[in-house]
């Protein structure tokens, strides 16, 4: 077993060297760029599609959608206003890496966008390993996966600069304990920048937009 200790450690090194050069690329077209991951369900297409029309007259989007087969989520980001969408089927593969990323950059126009939004494959123990060269990792919690979820994927939840706590008009009708899910969040990754909201009723979404429009245009 010892011996796939380097094999493992050879190709995130080598993941990680691609990463930089697509964070380069991505820098250098003047473009801000996302990677939401979450688990299967927990609402990433649908924060996609919320955001996308929140920011049309804003902000020139596309997106980058991981998945294993279809192009459902791709199709889905072109309906919701992306004015480019790629679609990554991964045959099989539970996360995008950066040499995913850099197939589908070659697709894009980059400098013709302020913002990219890549959503990563339904997952939440793969994705956290492979970095894609993103400015900032977004994570999206939803209230019916249940508030243990930081204590059973702490490498997850470590790993990222944003989080979402999707599906908040639920609270009333699933038994979420919200303080011992924030106790396990602080624990790992203490001080993220949070935003409970629904993508269904629309709640706290515009504190989610504001803070994409102020890392695009910083002032």
């Amino acid at each position: 077993m010892a011996k796939n200790i380097p094999i493992v450690e050879n190709i995130l090194n080598a993941n990680d060297h691609l990463a930089q050069e697509n964070r380069a690329r991505i820098e250098s077209a003047g473009v801000f760029s996302i990677n939401i991951m979450a688990s299967p369900g927990a609402g990433k297409t649908s924060l996609i599609e919320q955001t996308l029309p929140r920011l049309k007259d804003k902000l020139r989007i596309a997106t980058v959608d991981g998945d294993i087969a279809t192009s459902i989520d791709s199709d889905r980001a072109a309906a919701a206003g992306a004015l480019a969408s790629v679609q990554i089927n991964t045959g099989g593969d539970c996360h995008l890496d950066a040499v995913m990323l850099r197939g589908a950059l070659d697709q894009l126009t980059l400098s013709q966008y302020d913002l990219l939004i890549v959503e990563n494959v339904g997952n939440l123990v793969c994705p956290a390993s492979f970095k894609l060269g993103t400015h900032k990792s977004v994570l999206i919690a939803s209230i019916p996966e249940g508030d243990d979820k930081p204590y059973k994927y702490p490498g997850m939840y470590r790993g990222v600069d944003v989080l979402i706590i999707n599906k908040i008009d639920l609270l009333p009708y699933v038994n979420f304990r919200m303080d011992y899910f924030e106790r396990g969040v602080e624990a790992l990754n203490p001080g993220i920048t949070t935003f409970p909201l629904s993508c269904r009723t629309g709640e706290g979404m515009d504190a989610w937009v504001d803070w994409l429009i102020q890392n695009v245009q910083p002032t």
